[in-house]
């Protein structure tokens, strides 16, 4: 029997399409590349950022490392709540840690943002 249980928070727990593919876009501009089809921009829900960008905006890694920081100027204070719990995610976490299941997240999101929506949407 298990007694560790590790959720993914991007596509998982939460619906963060909208935060992180806006941040996305804002990071994309900064270099004057205007993306207004958001689903083209899901590749960046998921993988470190970094690799994202080099992989799907073929960017060297120093812009692309740029591109990150323009991403979080975005992300940091608005994209992280452009966010929505999945339906009966609350209600399945209550009943796991119920049953005695020890609930951790794992992501590559990094740290700060991941608490920051954990205690907003109250899921831990």
């Amino acid at each position: 029997m298990y007694q560790y249980i590790l959720f993914d928070l991007d596509g998982t727990l939460t619906d963060s399409k909208e935060g992180i593919t806006k941040s996305a876009q804002y990071a994309l501009r900064s270099f004057g590349i205007e993306e207004k089809n958001l689903d083209k921009l899901e590749p960046f829900i998921g993988p470190p950022l970094l690799d994202s960008f080099q992989e799907f905006c073929g960017m060297p890694p120093a812009r692309a490392a740029f591109a990150v920081e323009q991403y979080r100027k975005r992300f940091s204070t608005v994209g992280l709540l452009e966010n929505a719990v999945y339906d009966g995610i609350p209600e399945l976490l209550e009943k796991l840690r119920e049953h005695g299941y020890v609930l951790a997240v794992a992501t590559s999101k990094p740290e700060v943002y991941t608490l920051r929506i954990l205690e907003h949407f109250d899921l831990f």
